[in-house]
């Protein structure tokens, strides 16, 4: 498990065990590393050592290896490997014959995509007919995903001159992904194009191409219906249907759509406002919503209004979340489940969980640990129900039951007698992604209070910062190592910290990234680096294997991705003279710009539309194809480009052009104009328009809002999630929902407030008191997590205490239920909290709190924050506290412990001369005694 060593054993055996011992052997050998490692040790010179005199035997299962191990591996590994092979496979071929058999296809299994086009051409078509006969043939072209369409057309061609007609759907159904790229439209049948769709559900697997797919598929779509009726046809389409236009979707009949329902229900990559309308054409058939019904539905369920859930007779509504539908229900908004909790409680005990809230948990009996085992819980729940079911079992027990672990309190750690704790050390540590810092902290402090074995390295994130000044030497890496293997954002929510740990770590390796085992060592670390060192510290040796691990950071900042782009320019050169597999490998990091600019300067050597109106002559309007390839680089389009669109194009991608992030406002304002201009009037629009505007909505004035039918929450929850509204915008939103649903303040339910989302932040005093406690109480998680004003916080946090009581009352648990609640807190109400609740606090609260209320906190308050809380304290805040509140602050940002009797302190008290630590998983990580000791920890 040691970083290194793997690699070590690997080269070692590469290079010596064929000498030495059978084949065989060798090959279990490196069949194993290679299973149970990082396949980033196949680089390309170190496929140039495999052996190329195999036996037979040991040859198969080596490149079955290799085959099973293709998705770990880069792509211009898989370009070596596939030589590797060739090499070997065509021994026994002379020059004039190809080698390419049906038995050496097999062979070669996915890497036959590596075949170059001349070589295909060259293939027998004896070979070929006998490669295509056989089953296993078609599960090894369902797999060959990276495929490219003339690779694959290529295929095609030798498979129909070998006697396969591809027209016919027997053949149809052996061709795997070849279908994707189908291209013999000639005078095709519509079974032949039903076949080829019915076969092309799986061309989403591809790793690319899509926009050229979405094109067959729409060629062979109107092939199928010739003749016919889409109402007729629809059930035959397979997932091509995904491909129609609201338009063509609004004109089904409802007995088209439930007749088809058997079809409909499995096709996947539905936008929303399709699933809405099929939805509500489904439902209209049967009229009742009813258990079976709702059960044909598959994926359409989340379609279903929250209101029709809340008003469904409460047995079937009980069936359907039981049923065959519960796989969807994490797919249901939150306002649907909502509706579905305010029905019927109990099946949000099954369900929906999560949604419950604190005070309906309060008023429910009979919960038990064993329920708990597969809920996920929100941390206010979890505090609540871990001392509740306490008193039922022992604490201790409860560590292993699920997300229960959210609940534990460091009160339960420090109580925890050395044994219990040490023996469940590896509960804690195994689910740390639950954890907040706040409680590793704990966790770390009590490790070192009670236990002679080494403190695990990643406490370093948590504890102190000058308890780092101690690493060095030996320490080094078995402290990178251990890091490595840990997410620092889950730990550290400190920048501070997290810089100087990161520093510590660079020290560590010598201020530099030498090679493919500095790369080995570091593991995740290499994502936190910071952009100078992997500018000027990282080696290109080690930048070759460190790709690999760069395409599994989470998130990057820009200016790391600019040092990684600097460093693949320099290690493989100008994007010009790049490979396909080369692009390939740094397309997540490089191509993109390349690609999306290629693709402009392409396109403006013609023009793809033209039109008769005096404003388009001439202008270049984006195609289909194009909008679907550009994705977020749509935002290349100029807003008169844009304007010129035809309507058909526009309707068939309005959802996508709705999630472009960097349109700007004069690009969202000519898309607006040509939604009205498609759709007609916005008096006529539909809840599925609505929808499937996205960021194109923000370009509606409050005027036009006005005009718009927003009678449904569900479309409301759509218009909430955009966080660029102006407030005049949010009030007619608001506005409209009420004066179209017929409802006030005081009518609304909590599926309401939980689907308004942000627009609440948009309510006047008078219209937050107006709301029902009890549906205020119920929607309270969600509505926590806003973050409004300091005025509407304030007449929140005033029903908030109609539900738990008056402010000063609240535990850990209705503090973090309430979340950015508490932000209205006064300076007295906030000055009487017990420091211990501190922690409790969530973080979004902490940065709501007005600066001049802010500072009422005492010192010892504030440095009983916990990490995560003070790291949200912003600039504001500090400026207005004094040198001892700022002294504090910075104590709980470095995690320092504090003492409930005394002043908080970061000085460690010394502890007594301890035995060494017996073995285990940090045992490596030493201990110093004797004359080594420092009036530190141990484990220092």
């Amino acid at each position: 498990q040691i970083p290194g060593v793997n690699r070590t054993l690997f080269l070692i055996t590469l290079e010596k065990c064929f000498l030495a011992l059978r084949a065989m052997d060798c090959v279990d050998i490196l069949s194993q590393i290679l299973r149970m490692s990082s396949v980033n040790y196949l680089q390309s010179d170190v496929i140039g050592s495999l052996p190329n005199d195999l036996q037979e035997d040991a040859f198969r299962n080596l490149s079955t290896v290799f085959k099973d191990l293709y998705d770990k591996t880069s792509a211009n590994t898989q370009k070596a490997l596939y030589g590797w092979m060739k090499e070997i496979l065509q021994k026994p071929y002379n020059r004039s014959a190809s080698w390419v058999s049906a038995e050496n296809l097999w062979i070669l299994g996915r890497y036959m995509v590596h075949l170059p086009l001349e070589e295909i051409l060259k293939i027998s078509l004896s070979e070929i007919k006998l490669f295509i006969s056989y089953d296993n043939a078609t599960k090894q072209l369902d797999t060959v995903y990276d495929i490219t369409p003339e690779l694959a057309q290529a295929f095609l061609d030798r498979i129909n001159s070998s006697g396969f007609d591809v027209r016919n759907t027997s053949t149809v159904y052996r061709l795997g992904l070849l279908v994707c790229f189908y291209d013999d439209m000639e005078q095709m049948d519509a079974a032949v194009a039903q076949a080829l769709l019915h076969q092309m559900i799986k061309c989403n697997q591809l790793k690319g191409f899509q926009a050229k797919v979405q094109k067959l598929k729409s060629q062979l779509l109107n092939i199928a219906v010739q003749n016919q009726t889409l109402n007729d046809t629809l059930g035959s389409l397979s997932d091509a249907v995904v491909g129609l236009t609201s338009g063509q979707l609004e004109s089904l009949s409802p007995e088209a759509v439930h007749n088809a329902i058997a079809t409909l229900n499995q096709v996947s990559g539905w936008a929303k406002s399709q699933v809405m309308i099929l939805s509500s054409k489904y439902l209209s058939y049967g009229k009742v919503l009813s258990f079976y019904n709702v059960s044909q539905m598959g994926a359409l369920v989340t379609g279903i209004s929250t209101e029709s859930f809340y008003r469904m007779n409460p047995k079937e509504l009980s069936q359907v979340i039981r049923g065959t539908t519960s796989q969807y229900s994490s797919d249901l908004s939150p306002a649907q489940q909502q509706g579905i909790l305010r029905k019927n409680m109990l099946l949000g005990i099954r369900a929906f969980f999560r949604e419950i809230s604190l005070s309906d948990l309060w008023k429910e009996n009979g919960y038990n640990s064993s329920m708990m085992k597969e809920k996920e819980l929100r941390s206010s729940q979890a505090l609540y129900l871990y001392e509740l079911l306490s008193k039922k079992s022992s604490s201790v027990d409860l560590l292993s039951t699920g997300q229960l672990v959210k609940g534990v309190t460091c009160q339960l750690i420090e109580s925890m007698g050395m044994d219990s704790f040490l023996n469940h050390f590896k509960v804690f540590e195994n689910n740390l992604h639950l954890l907040s810092p706040y409680q590793v902290n704990c966790l770390a402090w009590k490790f070192w209070k009670v236990s002679n074995a080494s403190i695990p390295p990643f406490f370093f994130l948590v504890l102190p910062i000058e308890y780092l000044e101690y690493i060095s030497g030996p320490l080094c890496v078995p402290f990178i190592e251990s890091l490595g293997k840990t997410e620092m954002d889950l730990l550290s929510p400190s920048f501070h910290k997290k810089e100087t740990v990161l520093q510590k770590v660079q020290e560590c390796l010598n201020g530099s990234i030498a090679d493919e085992y500095d790369v080995d060592l570091l593991g995740n670390l290499i994502c936190h680096l910071p952009p100078a060192f992997l500018h000027g510290r990282m080696s290109l040796k080690a930048m070759a294997t460190a790709l690999h691990q760069f395409k599994l950071c989470r998130q990057l900042s820009h200016e790391q991705k600019t040092e990684i782009k600097y460093k693949l320019l320099k290690l493989y050169g100008s994007p010009k003279n790049w490979t396909a597999e080369t692009t390939l490998d740094v397309g997540p990091f490089i191509a993109h710009q390349f690609l999306y600019f290629g693709l402009f300067e392409k396109y403006s050597y013609y023009l793809t539309s033209f039109f008769f109106s005096s404003d388009c002559l001439g202008i270049r309007a984006p195609s289909s194809d194009e909008i679907i390839k550009l994705a977020e680089a749509n935002v290349y389009w100029s807003a008169q480009e844009l304007k010129c669109m035809d309507a058909a194009t526009f309707d068939k991608n309005v959802e996508l052009l709705g999630t472009v992030s960097g349109f700007n406002n004069s690009q969202l304002m000519a898309l607006k104009e040509k939604a009205k201009q498609v759709w007609g009037s916005l008096l006529g629009w539909k809840s599925y328009h609505i929808v499937s505007l996205g960021r194109i909505a923000l370009a509606l004035t409050e005027n036009e809002i006005e005009e718009l039918d927003l009678h449904s929450i569900d479309t409301i929850s759509v218009l909430s999630q955009q966080a660029e509204w102006t407030l005049a915008q949010v009030r007619s939103i608001l506005q409209s929902f009420l004066e179209d649903s017929g409802q006030t303040m005081s009518t609304l339910k909590s599926f309401d407030l939980v689907g308004l989302g942000a627009i609440l932040c948009a309510l006047n005093s008078t219209e937050i008191m107006s709301i029902r406690t009890a549906e205020f109480s119920a929607a309270v998680a969600r509505i926590g997590l806003l973050l409004c004003s300091t005025p509407v916080l304030r007449q929140f946090k005033k029903i908030t205490e109609s539900v738990f009581g008056t402010a000063t009352s609240w535990n850990g648990s209705v503090l973090q239920e309430i979340g950015a609640i508490a932000g209205g807190l006064n300076e007295d109400e906030l000055k009487a909290f017990d420091k211990n609740l501190m922690p409790y606090f969530q973080p979004i609260a902490i940065r709501s709190i007005p600066a001049e209320i802010f500072q009422a906190l005492s010192p010892e308050q504030i440095a009983n924050l916990g990490p995560e809380n003070a790291a949200m304290v912003t600039e504001l805040q500090r400026e207005h506290l004094s040198a001892s509140q700022l002294q504090s602050l910075q104590l709980a940002l470095d995690g320092a412990r504090t003492n409930s009797r005394e002043a908080p302190t970061t000085a460690c008290v010394p502890l007594s001369r301890r035995p060494p630590a017996p073995g285990g998983e940090y045992s490596h990580f030493p201990i110093l005694t004797g004359a080594d000791q420092h009036p530190y920890p141990n484990w220092i």
